[in-house]
């Protein structure tokens, strides 16, 4: 039987037969958990960086100018350059670890990739734990960058070519969901770590960190690899046995013909990077590839979580104080999520990008992003100053708080869930790894950079740093609202006819020469009559 036909937005596109079964979900939920180390991750380092133990040993003149508080401006209390060079460490190296991933994920497929990223990221977890000098310390976190590199890598892709069509936002959320609640999980463990005396408490932290590897590791023995990346390799048995299990149907002809069709075309391609940056033929897909993450970082979310006990205790909260700020952060940020997984197949990828600042999912993204970071550093400035030498009150500090706590809601079902959602559904098979490569490497390039200078903007800038994120959120928001197409309920392997359809797009998709392009301009003849 083939595909049957459903009717979006005026286009028409194939749907295959099957729902999302319980195998498929734990896959996908397996894959999933590759989010959770990267979460886990930014919530623990967030909270080392104001653990007053690990800062004695590791950065001994930053705690020092705490103890006798020689910097006496807010502003500046935590500027440093070593300790933000911890922080960026992990991202530098997963950059690297994404680009490699590419050919690795081509080769060996996405499940090795995410076993070996598991792997990597459990020595590195010991490797921290067990630490005693500054060198092993920044070893072990390279090796979780690796991890964190190959996984953000493979767990997208991985949900996205498992997940039927119509569930594939759903599905592919929970990514961005276990990035929360490891950021959340890494709030919760600091602060009762910080409880244990003896000022040891950190390594267990870090010793945590081995469990979500040691998930994914065993995980990933235990579930498949994906069809179409089976297909590619020249498993087409496998592939077509996996197909019909994932889908809970025996006659998967008509989808298992389009994935063999697309890995046919796939392997005309014999340099994806340079076809991805030299073709011509994918400049829709290399620029959201390049921009979406720039902008997800842009958005200022990882430096305000990575940084929030830092940010809190700034802004005049005691040590616990900042570290339970972090937790009800934490919270938040895991319950909005959950808005974008159970809206993102419909509503649309667009509505929740658009309307991801406010909780009834009526205005504009821009309106409550813009407007809470502008209100944070309002509120930030009026107590500090230029001059970052007053103090705040309890009740302005719990502003803060508040404040932070609906910007954060407002990243986690717009720019969170869909900043890893849209770049791994868009890319053609062709080209798939090389630009989820691109994805992650300019993802962990810009938080790395941003996270590096945050504490020496927070500096200079002041309380204006929150309205130089504001402005970008505006510049993002026009950007969607123009440029980016509806891609909800559409198969990954029709995903090129979305750009052809697209006002600005299809010029350089129809113009672009590509082979079969007589077919599709019949085909959308075909379609319009």
């Amino acid at each position: 039987m083939p595909g049957a036909v459903i009717v979006h937005h005026h286009t028409r596109y194939k749907t295959y037969p099957g729902e999302v079964t319980g195998f498929v979900f734990f896959c996908c939920l397996i894959a999933s958990v590759g989010g959770c180390i990267f979460g886990y991750d930014i919530g623990l380092t967030a909270g080392l960086t104001s653990t007053e133990s690990f800062l004695a040993m590791f950065f001994p003149v930053i705690f020092e100018q705490q103890q006798e508080r020689v910097i006496t401006n807010q502003y500046c209390k935590f500027d440093s350059q070593v300790l933000t060079l911890f922080g960026s460490s992990l991202f530098l190296s997963a950059m690297v670890a994404g680009v490699f991933a590419s050919p690795m994920a081509r080769a060996f497929g996405r499940k090795w990739t995410l076993f070996v990223a598991a792997v990597a990221y459990l020595i590195g977890a010991v490797l921290g734990a067990i630490s005693f000098n500054f060198i092993v310390l920044v070893t072990g976190r390279l090796l979780l960058g690796v991890g964190v590199g190959l996984c953000i890598h493979a767990s997208p892709l991985y949900i996205s070519e498992m997940a039927p069509a119509q569930q594939r936002g759903m599905l592919n959320i929970l990514f961005q969901l276990m990035i929360t609640v490891g950021i959340l999980s890494a709030s919760l463990t600091t602060y009762w770590t910080s409880k244990i005396t003896g000022g040891w408490g950190w390594r267990v932290g870090l010793a945590f960190g081995t469990v979500p590897a040691a998930v994914i590791a065993l995980g990933s023995l235990a579930i498949p690899d994906t069809p179409i990346s089976l297909i590619v390799r020249g498993e087409g048995e496998a592939a077509r046995a996996t197909l019909a299990k994932i889908r809970g149907v025996d006659d998967v002809r008509a989808e298992f013909e389009d994935l063999t069709t697309a890995s046919e075309e796939s392997k005309a391609v014999a340099h994806p990077w340079r076809e991805l940056f030299f073709g011509g033929k994918y400049k829709p897909q290399l620029t959201f590839a390049v921009l979406i993450p720039f902008f997800q970082q842009l958005t200022g979310i990882n430096v305000i979580m990575f940084y929030a006990p830092v940010l809190f205790k700034t802004v005049g909260f005691r040590q616990d104080a900042s570290l339970v700020s972090s937790v009800i952060t934490g919270l938040v940020n895991v319950f909005s999520t959950f808005v974008a997984t159970m809206t993102a197949d419909k509503v649309g990828r667009r509505a929740l990008f658009l309307q991801g600042g406010t909780q009834m999912i009526i205005s504009q993204a821009s309106t409550h992003f813009i407007k809470h970071l502008i209100l944070v550093g309002t509120f930030i400035g009026l107590q500090f100053g230029l001059s970052g030498t007053g103090s705040m009150s309890e009740q302005y500090a719990m502003c803060i708080v508040l404040f932070v706590c609906v910007y954060v809601a407002g990243f986690a079902w717009s720019w969170g869930p869909m900043g890893w959602l849209i770049p791994s559904e868009v890319y053609p098979l062709a080209v798939r790894s090389a630009a989820q490569s691109v994805t992650v490497a300019v993802n962990m390039f810009f938080t790395a950079f941003i996270s590096q200078i945050f504490l020496t903007l927070l500096c200079h800038l002041r309380f204006g740093l929150f309205y130089f994120f504001g402005g970008w959120v505006l510049l993002m928001t026009i950007f969607i609202a123009t440029l980016l197409p509806e891609t909800k309920c559409v198969p990954i392997e029709e995903m090129a006819h979305v750009w052809r359809k697209h006002w600005f797009w299809r010029k350089f998709i129809i113009d672009s020469g590509e082979r079969g392009g007589a077919e599709m301009r019949k085909r959308i003849a075909l379609e319009m009559s």
